[in-house]
């Protein structure tokens, strides 16, 4: 028997708790699911008594995890990003392996040694972005060099979206799938990567204001922006020379520029208190924000602070939002952030009947035979509903089947370990696309 220990059962969990459930019985496993609110778990695992489990769990209680880890075989952290060190140094402590969807820290990169030693493998960024990312880009880029292609460009872009019959009257398109705080804080650090040989670098301040336009098929254009520090990547993925390398964000056409002037008013600052903001409207909050006027609408003088046309599509994105309202701010001495991410909370909430959208989009440019080609390999996926998303399906799905090799001994390395490994991803691709109808769509043509 093996003992599988969850700890977290939020929003991106769903899918992932239903895969543990469906092969229990059959692999003889005994899954215990920890979480701070484990009522809830109540109706899912009320036929699955005899190998599921609820424990009450809180992540602040850090003791617990003595008790709780030691009592596992493997470990799957849907924590947020934050705790994974403190579950990573217990896991290592008590020589137990673990599965996370997050990206690998700097913390948990120093316990490749103790991994090791422990005989213990840290499995990170298995989920959708990390994660099936990796496992589709090296499946493609192993094609291509085995047919003697050379690649001159790589680029790969990911977003949580919503599907087209959903987006209804939403000028944004755009709706919570995932944590709202990761999203009011997205790209607050540098964004680099590579084009033509040369290091580029965008700012915070300019990062929304530069995007590049792509074309899934059957879904239209999206707008990609840079997402982090993509220089990382190339050593993983073997590209160490490669001229162009970007990794982005995907988005639907509008947002990005409509986001842009949220951070230009100031509205995504997380560093600044306002003191006693509770007693303030948003109307006030943007006033406070603008230069002394003594004519015009708010709307007016915030189009004109900004450059944005006041009948555009970047001003009506934030009219919708109510950023000229007298709604209270409710908050006291909030940040901006925390107070756009409250009101995002209400406005970007999946309603009844609502489905997301996954979008992946790789790009690779390689030289064969000495003709430029271009492949392109893209990903959607549909949410069921508001429960079992499409987030929640391409996060939780493969951190599942990495779970489920590891248990049955497929998963050799021990360390820290990301899957760009052929014996890997290869599996969990295929058992994506066979049970799951979750597979790329592969386009190929030479260049002029």
């Amino acid at each position: 028997m093996t003992r599988i220990l969850l700890l977290g059962a939020g929003r991106s969990a769903s899918s992932l708790i239903q895969y543990l459930l469906r092969y229990a019985p059959l692999e003889h496993w005994q899954v215990s699911i920890a979480d701070v609110n484990p009522a809830h778990l109540a109706p899912v695992l009320a036929t699955h008594s005899a190998y599921a489990q609820a424990i009450s769990f809180d992540v602040a209680q850090v003791e617990q995890l003595d008790v709780l880890v030691p009592a596992a075989d493997i470990v799957i952290s849907m924590l947020p990003a934050l705790f994974h060190p403190l579950v990573a140094q217990a896991c290592v402590r008590y020589g137990r392996h673990l599965v996370t969807a997050s990206y690998v820290s700097p913390e948990i990169q120093l316990m490749e040694a103790d991994a090791r030693a422990a005989g213990v493998a840290l499995i990170m960024e298995c989920g959708l972005d990390p994660g099936l990312d990796h496992m589709s880009a090296m499946r493609a880029l192993s094609e291509i060099r085995q047919r003697g292609g050379v690649l001159t460009s790589f680029k790969s872009y990911c977003g949580g979206l919503m599907a087209p019959n959903s987006e209804g009257e939403n000028p944004w398109k755009y709706k919570f799938t995932w944590n709202p705080r990761n999203v009011v804080l997205a790209g607050q650090s540098t964004a680099k990567y590579l084009e033509n040989g040369h290091p580029r670098f965008i700012p915070y301040q300019q990062l929304f204001a530069r995007t590049q336009v792509l074309t899934v098929p059957g879904y239209g254009e999206f707008e990609g922006y840079a997402n982090r520090d993509s220089l990382s990547y190339r050593q993983p993925y073997g590209l160490e020379s490669i001229p162009t390398i970007l990794r982005g964000t995907l988005r639907r056409p509008g947002y990005c520029a409509a986001w842009h002037a949220l951070v230009r008013l100031g509205l995504t600052d997380d560093t600044v208190h306002l003191g006693n903001s509770a007693a303030m409207t948003w109307q006030e909050l943007i006033e406070a924000y603008l230069p002394v006027a003594t004519s015009g609408s708010l709307p007016e003088r915030v189009a004109t602070y900004l450059g944005l046309q006041p009948q555009g599509l970047e001003m009506a994105m934030l009219t919708w939002l109510g950023l000229f309202t007298n709604r209270p701010l409710v908050l006291p001495d909030a940040t901006p952030a925390q107070l756009l991410e409250l009101l995002l909370t209400e406005k970007w909430q999946l309603a009844e009947g609502d489905h997301d959208m996954i979008v992946m989009q790789h790009l690779f440019d390689f030289t064969l035979n000495g003709q430029p080609h271009r492949r392109t390999s893209s990903l959607v996926v549909l949410g069921d509903d508001a429960t079992h998303t499409a987030m929640a399906k391409t996060v939780g799905l493969p951190v599942g089947m990495v779970v489920r090799r590891l248990a049955q001994g497929k998963i050799a390395p021990r360390g820290v370990v990301i899957p760009t490994l052929p014996d890997i991803y290869e599996p969990i691709l295929d058992e994506l696309a066979a049970d799951y109808n979750i597979h790329f769509e592969e386009h190929e043509f030479a260049l002029d």
